[in-house]
């Protein structure tokens, strides 16, 4: 049965599947259905007899903003529990979700081609590019991870696979105290393979140009095969980090702390949007 999607473009060229986030009004932020309809795909894909490189990337100005704040600040509202044991494991239903998305790139056996149009912030910048085989960003494309700032930690392994690629001091920075990094930063860090400086439709021919050029010279399951070995290596301690951050970030939640923080988030969002009425 042919897979109905509703938040992303999902189309085939070739031997290129392409993934699109496709929320732009609110800049591809993890509302509707995107995180299913990305895992679908993912699934579609991996099973496809003929591509090679599977791409991941974003319509409009911004790769993604990440959780939808809004939405968020909601879910967290106070609710009663019995205890502290039904109030984590409420939470940590809260994010099945996250375990089977890092899964399913975790194991994807096409190569994972990572194409930042624009800028990720908090799990946009977090959950992809230290998953991803390859990345190609726009010179538009920084990162940015909030987290401390919401009383959260670092979503899905990131704490770990950003210090497998940019070092245990870059990643501290990055996300601990949520410092913005340009998409030079982070070419020279060793995070983004190549960096373009071409934005929307421009920027995503280059991608496609690129990999059609590595599809002229090289053989794609020779670099399946790379992407295996590689992976063998290094699957099960990054499916224990997202395990491990999944368990932190639910403990998080039963201590509260991102409650006030996401609500006063909520209501300056609430305010701009007033504000931008008035005008």
């Amino acid at each position: 049965m042919a897979s109905q999607y509703n938040d992303i473009k999902f189309e085939i060229k070739g031997q290129i599947g392409i993934i699109k986030f496709n929320r732009p009004k609110n800049l591809n932020s993890f509302g509707g259905t995107l995180i299913p309809d990305v895992i679908a795909a993912l699934r579609e894909l991996n099973e496809h007899p003929n591509t090679v490189f599977t791409v991941l990337t974003g319509e409009g100005r911004f790769f993604s903003a990440g959780a939808d704040v809004r939405g968020v600040a909601s879910s967290i509202e106070p609710k009663e529990f019995k205890n502290k044991g039904d109030k984590k494991l409420s939470y940590l239903g809260n994010f099945t979700y996250a375990l089977e998305l890092l899964r399913s790139m975790i194991d994807h056996r096409k190569v994972l081609i990572l194409a930042l149009n624009g800028p990720g912030v908090g799990g946009g910048a977090a959950w992809f590019p230290g998953i991803a085989d390859i990345v190609l960003a726009s010179s538009t494309a920084y990162l940015q991870c909030p987290f401390s700032a919401l009383g959260l930690v670092p979503e899905n392994g990131s704490a770990l696979s950003f210090a497998q690629h940019i070092g245990i001091h870059r990643a501290n920075d990055f996300l601990m105290f949520g410092r913005k990094l340009s998409a030079q930063e982070l070419l020279d860090a060793g995070l983004y393979n190549y960096v373009w400086d071409k934005t929307g439709d421009e920027f995503h021919a280059e991608v496609v140009k690129f990999l059609e050029g590595q599809l002229e010279v090289n053989d794609g399951k020779s670099m399946m095969e790379m992407k295996r070995l590689q992976n063998v290596g290094i699957r099960d301690q990054r499916m224990m980090a997202v395990v491990n951050a999944i368990d932190a970030l639910a403990e998080r939640f039963v201590e509260d702390a991102p409650v006030k923080r996401f609500a006063e988030k909520k209501r300056l969002m609430e305010e701009k949007s007033k504000m931008r009425a008035k005008i």
